[in-house]
Parts: C-alpha cells; structure tokens; sequence
C-alpha cells in the first residue's frame, strides 16, 4: 500500500480523498494555488506545497510543478480527483516515468477512451450498445450529409475532443447541415486544439444514465448500479440520484452487464464510469467513458456502502476486488450547490461567505469545502458543496432534500439552493417523468420565489 499520496487537486474533492487516506492510514500532500491558501484541503492535509498564482495553466495543470511537489515530499502515488489533469494521458505518462503510481487511467487508456469516435468504435467493437453513426471522422459535409439521410434527421454533429455540450450541433435537414459544421468546428478547434467532428443519430427523449465501475489489475471488473444524471442545464449536471426511476431491475442488469463488458474488455482498472443515454422505449446506447472518479460517486457510496475512494487506490495499489457486482439497497440523490445567481443565466458569484450553516440529521451528506470567512474566488468552478440525501424510497428521499435544503444557510454570495427548493416542488421532477431537454425551456424567473 502506498505511504503518501498527494492530491493533485482542490476544493471538496481534496478533502473527500484526504478523508479516506486518514482512514487507510495514507499520508497526504495537498498542492495549492496562492488563491487556495486558506482553503481547508491545505489545512487538513499532512503536508502541503503551493504551486503557483491562481490561473490553472499555472498552477493546477502545470505537471512540471506538480510533479516536483511530489518529488519533494516523497509521494509515491497521485490522486488526480476529477477535473484538472484526471483524464489527462501526458500527466499519467509523466507520472509513469517518474515512478510515481498515477491512482488513475494508464496513458493508453486515456487517449483510447478520451478520443469519443475511437471510444464508440473500441466499445462497438466489444459489443456494447453504440449509438448509430459515422465510422470514425466525418472528411466533408457531403459524407455527413449522405449519412443524415441513411440514418434519417435528427442527426448531432459531436466534437471527438469535446465536452460540456462544446463543439455540438444539432442538424434536422441537409439545408443546416453546412452552417452547423462551421459553427461546430471552429468552436472545438478553439475549445480543444482539436476540430474533428463525428455524427450520431440523434436520440429523441433521452435519459442520461451512468453506471459506475471499478476493475482491479487482475482483470477482473465489477459495476455498482446505475446513476440517473438527467437534471442538466447546457449539458451541465445539477441533480443525479439512485437507482433511476426509469430503470428497473432487468434493465438494471442489462446495462451493468454492458458496462462490465466494456471495462473488461479494454482491460481497465481502478474506478470508471460508462454512460449511456436511454431513449423513450427502454433500449440504451453508449455515449462515453469517464477515466476518472465522478462528482455524484457518494450517492453510489449511499446505496452500496462502498468507500468508492478506498478501492479506487486498493485497485492502483494492485490489491484484488474482494466486492461483486452492487445492487442499491436505498434511495440517493445529490444536488450540486454551486456560487450561482439562478435567476441570472446561472452567472457566478464569487466573493466572502459571511454567514453559512450546514443541514444535518439522519440521511444528509454534506461534501463541501467552505466555512463562514471563506472567500470563494472567481478563478475555478462554481461548486462548493455537494448535498446529499439518503432514504428508503425516492419519495422520502425528495422530502429530505427538501428539509435538508431550508436548513442550508449560506449569505454573502448567490447560490443555486433556490433553485434545488423549486425543483424539489415541480410536479413533472417529482413525477421521475423527464428527460435531458427538461431544463431546456424552463422559467427560471420561478426560482425568485425561494430566495427568501
């Protein structure tokens, strides 16, 4: 087992890895940013360096200055959490070489799932429900134009480097096509380097379902259930919960089944997750892997009683899954409270908690890294805490939230608390009867109402 581990990471995240490596026993290095001073993943972790000003490309992404931390500490192993250099190949590479164990993806594993039109044809490959599409690259708009007509309108234009809904186009005739590819590809060459589109069959009515792996080095990998992750806006996530309230249990199966093929079956280890988007008649298909632990993971932590972190550095540490696949026992959903004005277009407000109260009672999680005095600066995401619920059934589970959320104080700055408490009352949310588009045309102006 590893005797330190630095977090190549901030905010709650840091914390959260911090906690489980106090439980193993594992010293651990925090790496910050001169913006990050006084943020408590410094204070809590055994020893901590500072890597540079504010900006990221400075600091949290710079791999020469956070490999010497390293160095300088003895840390024989990295904890990447989420965002950041997680899913970044040169980073492991670097690691690798520096004999350092990178608690992540290998190199090769990165770049092959990384690349989305390579992902959907590794997974193609292995059987694993693929969405219809171009093979690899489209080379013009008269190939994807001639494919949109094979598969029939709607298709999506995909950026392969992209993410966070950059670089997508929708295309529902051949007269939009040329206009959505110029539009798609200038923005992914400026957002990614990388200007390569691929095509999809676009999926009416979806649902954004994950399921959540892990697999030792032995070659063995197991799921734990599925998280429904449907609550976004502009392809952000704001709520996720387990099991989904469109999945039953021969579903369940069926899915769990497919992402533990595809873990196996490009000898993955350590923890992953496999989403899918399930359309309106149940049947699911492959959309990406993430290489990495997720922002949502404690909700599967709720309903399986896993250490999701814990067997993610057992696994990096080549100690053998003992757990098999994972059913969930309860009802979990976790709300993302983030530094946001809801009301304005979700514009960020950072700036200095005066006052801040956490809920608590039986069934409440709180992952956060704030405290009354804590400044929130304007340089990274706006998540500051992550609210979770627990429960028999997704009915109580929303009344908990509900209760948790009118306990949950924080003055000074905007936050999206408001807007979790009108979801909580909306008719269709409670219902489970939503898909990804939900969001798309809502009256956030609502959202005044619970401000108070």
């Amino acid at each position: 087992m590893f005797k330190k581990i630095l977090i190549a990471n901030r905010g709650e995240i840091a914390l959260r890895v911090i906690r489980t490596c106090r439980e193993m026993g594992i010293k651990t290095v925090a790496v910050y940013s001169t913006a990050d001073k006084d943020s408590l993943h410094v204070r809590f972790a055994d020893e901590a360096v500072c890597i540079g000003p504010a900006p990221s490309n400075q600091s949290y992404l710079d791999i020469p200055r956070i490999i010497s931390a390293a160095e300088i500490t003895a840390a024989d192993a990295i904890h990447p959490g989420y965002g950041f250099l997680a899913e970044n190949a040169e980073f492991s590479r670097v690691c690798e070489e520096n004999e350092i164990k990178f608690i992540g993806a290998s190199p090769e594993m990165i770049n092959k799932m990384g690349d989305k039109a390579t992902a959907k044809a590794t997974m193609k490959a292995a059987g694993v429900p693929t969405i219809p599409g171009s093979e690899g690259l489209l080379e013009s708009v008269e190939e994807g134009i001639r494919l949109s007509n094979i598969m029939k309108y709607p298709v999506i234009l995909k950026a392969t480097a992209g993410g966070g809904g950059r670089g997508m186009r929708l295309v529902t005739s051949d007269d939009e096509f040329q206009k959505a590819w110029d539009e798609a590809k200038r923005e992914s060459g400026a957002a990614f380097g990388n200007d390569g589109l691929y095509l999809e069959k676009f999926i009416e009515e979806p649902r954004h379902v994950e399921i959540q792996v892990l697999a030792d080095s032995n070659g063995k990998a197991i799921h734990l259930s599925e998280r429904d992750c449907s609550i976004q806006r502009r392809h952000q996530k704001l709520v996720e919960e387990t099991p989904s309230p469109a999945v039953d249990q021969d579903l369940r199966d069926r899915m769990g089944a497919a992402a533990v093929l595809a873990a196996e079956a490009i000898k993955y280890e350590g923890a992953g997750t496999i989403e899918f988007l399930l359309d309106k008649n149940g049947d699911f298909y492959f959309m990406e892997m993430n290489t990495r632990i997720q922002v949502e993971h404690p909700i599967t932590e709720q309903v399986t009683d896993i250490d999701l972190i814990k067997d993610q550095i057992k696994c990096a540490a080549g100690i053998p899954l003992k757990e098999g696949n994972q059913m969930p026992k309860r009802f979990s959903m976790e709300c993302r409270i983030n530094a946001e004005d809801a009301t304005n277009g979700f514009r960020p407000s950072p700036g200095k908690i005066t006052t801040l109260h956490f809920p608590n009672g039986r069934g409440v999680r709180v992952d956060s890294h704030i405290y009354a005095g804590y400044t929130i600066p304007p340089n990274y995401d706006s998540m500051i805490a992550k609210l979770i619920v627990t429960a028999r059934t997704r009915e109580r589970a929303i009344i908990r939230m509900r209760r948790a959320l009118q306990e949950f104080v924080v003055e000074g700055i905007k936050t999206t608390i408001p807007f979790h408490l009108m979801l909580m009352d909306n008719e269709q949310f409670q219902s489970g009867d939503f898909t990804t588009k939900f969001l798309d045309d809502f009256d956030f102006s609502i959202v005044e109402r619970y401000e108070d």
